[in-house]
């Protein structure tokens, strides 16, 4: 697997660009005799392996891009793709479905269908959203769906869940102020988009503290404002961007609400417009508690049950795996990454790398997790009963 994962992380592709990954992937897979399905959401890979006689199926997901940063590490599986970088883990989560799929080949442990999801465009792209509305659980239909990431500053050989929310959604707005342009000196022949958009700003950072229950969580930020050309004109529009967070729809409609409300209405309030979209990237990412024992269950096989950690708090982070919890019941867990310098650079850093020694934790996890929830004849481990 370590060999495997300095492969990819040596070699990244950031969304829907995920071609020679999804190569390797799929060779992969061949390889270990699993049926394989090309073609969802682009670069999408699906591999099939069935056991036994049972007819019941679960899926099991590993998102594949990487990012666009420029790698500052000098170690000889460093990025050879300027500007692209496995800063996420990806490589790791990747790489440890595929050791999954390859030890379950092997021994057939279990009784049923595991269907292996390597999902492209997790970053920025929502590829599981593609990958949902493009059939994928029509195609491939489970009964639960798992998902799994690495976290630095959780201790390696840890494993970290809840049931109910555990990342946040992740909403974008865009607003594009039309107003009339005219000359800097002589503001009253236009109408001006600048204090326009200043006034908006201002008021939407009233939306998280007036408009949504103070005892759920969100957050609100405007994250850029595009506008003019230079020092004596008054530009005829103004565009302004940002993001939301929430644990759940409820709160995602009142900030939608609100968000287009104050806009339009502060926009009219001075005779301009305010042209609104609303993009609801990624939903949260909520586990269903009966699917969250069996993984916590599972987890503790693993490594131990002291090492399960079952209530750390949720991230105003998001994952696109929301989209198919929404689909389907199922648990997303956090993988200890390391801590200090074994492991706990953050995500998204140019310096960070995924810990080779978590891939044999994440792997028997996954392992474990299947045996649980499809056991064979006599095992005792039948997760319905076990939750």
């Amino acid at each position: 697997m370590r060999s495997w994962r300095h492969h990819l992380h040596a070699h990244p592709e950031t969304a829907f660009q995920e071609h020679k990954t999804a190569d390797f992937v799929a060779e992969k897979l061949k390889a270990f005799g699993l049926d394989v399905h090309r073609g969802l959401a682009k670069t999408g890979v699906v591999g099939t392996l069935r056991s036994g006689n049972s007819n019941r199926a679960i899926g099991l997901r590993a998102d594949m891009d990487a990012l666009d940063l420029v790698e500052l590490n000098e170690f000889a599986h460093r990025s050879r793709h300027d500007g692209k970088m496995h800063g996420c883990g990806h490589d790791g989560h990747t790489t440890m479905l595929l050791g999954a799929a390859q030890a379950l080949s092997e021994s057939r442990s279990f009784n049923g269908t595991v269907h292996f999801i390597f999902q492209p465009a997790e970053e920025n792209e929502a590829g599981g959203r593609v990958m949902v509305q493009e059939g994928l659980f029509e195609r491939f239909p489970v009964e639960s769906v798992y998902g799994m990431h690495n976290m630095p500053g959780i201790e390696l050989g840890k494993i970290a869940l809840r049931p109910g929310a555990m990342m946040a959604s992740a909403d974008f707005f865009f607003v594009k102020i039309v107003g009339t342009g005219t000359h800097g000196a002589m503001p009253n022949k236009g109408i001006d988009p600048m204090p326009i958009a200043a006034e908006i700003v201002l008021a939407l950072q009233t939306v998280v503290a007036r408009n949504v229950d103070p005892i759920e969580p969100a957050v609100l930020s405007v994250t850029k404002i595009n506008g003019g050309f230079t020092t004596n004109v008054i530009p005829e529009s103004v565009e302004l961007c940002g993001t939301t967070r929430a644990f759940s729809t409820r709160v995602q409609d009142v900030m939608e609400r609100r968000i287009r409300e104050l806009c339009e209405g502060i926009a009219k309030a001075h005779g301009a417009v305010a042209e609104v979209r609303y993009d609801r990237r990624y939903p949260p990412t909520v586990n269903s508690a009966d699917e969250t024992e069996i993984a916590a269950l599972a987890a503790a096989d693993t490594i131990g049950t002291d090492n399960v950690l079952r209530n750390k708090p949720p991230t105003m982070g998001s994952e696109d795996f929301g989209w198919m919890l929404l689909e389907r019941p199922g648990c997303y867990v956090w993988l200890g990454n390391g801590t200090g310098a074994e492991g706990g650079c953050m995500v998204h850093n140019p310096r960070y790398d995924f810990n080779d020694d978590a891939l044999k934790v994440g792997a028997s996890y996954w392992v474990r997790l299947v045996e649980r929830l499809l056991p064979k004849a006599g095992a005792g481990l039948d997760g319905a009963r076990a939750a």
